[in-house]
């Protein structure tokens, strides 16, 4: 099993930045793909970035609205991965909640994460 606690949620107004993290615990890989999804009122689950290692080297992919204002990156020392946020815009507001799996396959994939955390809030106010 691997434990996932975000942190780092808040309230901010439109134009700033948050910097969101996931500790994981427990059975953790680098082989592991790691990610952000995000669930905003009245809305379904979505991706907003993916991370993984291949041969060493970090593969970071996004939604559509993450790039340019969003940057993950991952903390392998610390079994840490973070989700950079700026240029908020209050459609941003949501749930942002961290997952990880050891299956192969497309990243933006909801049900095909093993693993996830509690959540964190994120409002973003104009």
């Amino acid at each position: 099993q691997v434990q996932l606690v975000e942190s780092g949620g808040g309230l901010v107004q439109a134009g700033g930045s948050l910097r969101l993290s996931c500790a994981a615990a427990g059975r953790t890989s680098s082989s592991q793909t790691m990610g952000w999804f995000r669930l905003a009122p009245g809305k379904e689950r979505e991706f907003v970035a993916a991370f993984r290692f291949r041969w060493g080297v970090g593969i970071t992919e996004y939604a559509d609205s993450a790039k340019g204002r969003f940057t993950i990156s991952r903390d392998r020392a610390k079994n840490t991965m973070y989700l950079q946020m700026n240029s908020l815009k209050c459609e941003d507001t949501a749930v942002y909640y961290c997952a990880a799996k050891d299956r192969p396959g497309d990243v933006d994939v909801i049900d095909s994460y093993e693993y996830w955390g509690q959540g964190t809030q994120v409002t973003v106010s104009s």
